[in-house]
């Protein structure tokens, strides 16, 4: 029976091998860490907030915003948790200081505004809640979420509503 020595390395090679193998486990955890904590641009996104994105998913900068919507517009962007949220310009060409959630408290449908009526209208089930968000007509009765609307660095960013709802003076139902 014949023997087969084993192969010895020197001990420089072992030592390159190992800081090889350390410097490519360290560059995966970073990348994967780098990807899975979100980025965080804003204030308003440090505490929940989120920039504001259209329909094409690019941030909403609110002067170019202003020079394309008019007073009174109410167009859906993408709001907190990726929900549709109506953006809306004030009658003195400024955004209002709060978004409103698209989906009907209901079932959850996505409530166009209706221009001629001025008021959202669920096309499932016909609620229908006036130019702020309040049912006027069931059978949904929760007033649509709200959203903070702030501008950052000229970035329209929404965040989380807190404290009372401002259109009824009770407690938010969504908080």
């Amino acid at each position: 029976m014949q023997y087969i020595q084993p192969k010895m390395y020197n001990v420089t090679q072992n030592l390159h091998l190992q800081e090889t193998c350390l410097n490519a486990a360290f560059f995966v955890s970073f990348t994967c860490l780098l990807y899975t904590v979100p980025h965080q641009d804003t204030k308003s996104e440090a505490r929940g907030g989120v920039v504001a994105k259209d329909e094409d998913g690019k941030s909403i900068i609110a002067p170019e915003w202003l020079n394309v919507h008019g007073p009174g517009d109410r167009t859906l962007t993408q709001g907190l948790k990726g929900d549709p949220t109506y953006l809306i310009v004030e009658n003195n060409t400024s955004l209002a200081k709060y978004g409103i959630n698209a989906a009907c408290t209901q079932l959850g449908c996505i409530e166009p505004w209706n221009t001629v009526e001025k008021r959202f209208m669920c096309p499932c089930h016909s609620s229908q809640y006036n130019n702020e968000g309040p049912v006027i007509k069931g059978p949904a009765h929760l007033s649509l979420e709200l959203a903070n609307v702030d501008i950052e660095d000229g970035r329209v960013v929404f965040g989380p509503w807190s404290g009372t709802d401002s259109r009824t003076g009770d407690a938010s139902w969504w908080s």
